[in-house]
């Protein structure tokens, strides 16, 4: 079973709870494990505070959402000013928390992070999470 949607949502901090709350439901609808739910909406919860806190005043984001069988992607779209994702890893590491943390974080959580300056000038994060586990690494004896 697939499930996609997308969502058009105000840019302010209760949106947040609001789509991770959807997408968990998605996700638990379809029994991915619980761990995975977790990582991923943990992940959606940055993509999207991230929105909220640099954005400005623009009046809504989009969040699409698609989940198959093996696959979750997530794309968060705004029109905020955006930034350039190598410029904060080249940062000092003693800098504040919040100062790409976030972004840190969500490539921990998902197998794939991309961030885009799309033609019309709107900024896209698309986050992909494997639905199933890594598997346990094998160890072989020598021969």
């Amino acid at each position: 079973m697939d499930i996609a949607f997308t969502v058009h949502l105000p840019v302010d901090t209760g949106s947040v709870p609001f789509i991770r709350g959807l997408c968990r439901q998605a996700l638990e609808h379809l029994h991915v494990e619980g761990t995975v739910i977790d990582e991923i909406a943990l992940a959606l919860t940055e993509a999207c505070a991230n929105v909220v806190r640099h954005a400005g005043d623009h009046a809504l984001y989009e969040v699409a959402v698609a989940i198959d069988d093996r696959l979750c992607r997530i794309g968060v779209v705004d029109n905020g000013e955006g930034f350039d994702p190598a410029e904060l890893s080249a940062r000092d590491e003693r800098s504040p928390l919040d100062d790409g943390r976030g972004l840190l974080l969500m490539q921990a959580l998902v197998d794939s992070l991309d961030f885009r300056h799309e033609a019309d000038g709107r900024h896209r994060v698309t986050l992909e999470k494997r639905l199933t586990p890594h598997p346990p690494l094998r160890l072989v004896d020598p021969v």
